[in-house]
């Protein structure tokens, strides 16, 4: 077999093997829904009417701009249980064993940020749930539908690498789980739950400037079947700017902290 079929094989292997981990322990893979949906209920019924009526709607007006910015939410969520899962690997023995087996080096951290996509996907199948069950009904046609799958992919796989790249530089599980917070933040600074020009200038200025708003606003547009402008391309450059920084960094110390 060439080369590239020897990595497909066992970075399959490797998934499988965090695929197992993952139904072993629900709760920690689906763990990252949990908190979109607090925030969910929560905002649609405490705060859904009063910000709902200042959109020129009501609660379900709101549900149905909150909606998308949950389901980012959720995507940033999986950063956490990703960076400990590595770093539980490189703490705890297993990647010394990997050592001594004829196994391409790459499949470790690949097996990783795949099942984190995969994880996080059957995560949110659980938002979008319960976002339908308070009233949540999307305009989208299949094609729009394809491009949300599609978008939710490509943020989910670039936010991987990132937190991938935490999870080897933390020294225990316990920081593991702490540096992915500032990722799982950055929403709350966006777009998620209030239109980013009803702000102050300072925190406006940030919210239009980080990659999750114009993510969250290519889902809501594509979600309501509405135009969403050059938001799907720059979320596209953002995704692609995240993970090859989140891929080359990865890469430079996974092979630092594993060369003989």
């Amino acid at each position: 077999m060439s080369t590239l079929t020897y990595a497909v094989h066992d970075s399959m292997t490797m998934l499988r093997r965090n695929l197992k981990h993952a139904l072993r322990y629900p709760a920690v893979s689906l763990g990252p829904a949990m908190m979109p949906i607090l925030m969910l209920l929560l905002f649609v019924y405490a705060f859904g009417d009063s910000i709902g009526a200042g959109m020129g709607g009501g609660r379900d007006a709101y549900l149905e701009y909150l909606t998308p910015g949950v389901i980012i939410m959720g995507v940033a969520a999986g950063a956490m249980s990703t960076s400990i899962a590595v770093c539980q690997d490189m703490t705890e023995g297993i990647i010394n064993r990997f050592r001594t087996m004829n196994i391409t080096r790459s499949s470790f951290m690949t097996g990783h940020v795949i099942g984190s996509v995969i994880t996080t996907v059957v995560s949110l199948v659980l938002v979008v749930g319960v976002a339908v069950a308070l009233g949540f009904r999307p305009d989208a046609n299949p094609l729009e539908w394809l491009a949300v799958a599609g978008l939710i992919a490509a943020i989910a796989f670039a936010v991987a690498w990132l937190s991938a790249a935490l999870g080897l530089i933390s020294k225990t599980v316990e920081s593991a789980s702490n540096k992915p917070l500032l990722i799982q933040f950055l929403p709350f600074l966006g777009s998620a739950f209030v239109p980013a020009d009803s702000m102050a200038p300072g925190l406006r200025w940030f919210a239009e400037n980080q990659p999750f708003t114009p993510m969250t606003e290519t889902l809501r547009g594509l979600l309501s079947g509405s135009e969403i402008g050059n938001n799907g391309w720059i979320s596209l450059a953002w995704c692609a700017g995240i993970t090859l920084v989140g891929y080359a960094w990865s890469r430079s110390l996974f092979n630092s902290t594993t060369k003989r």
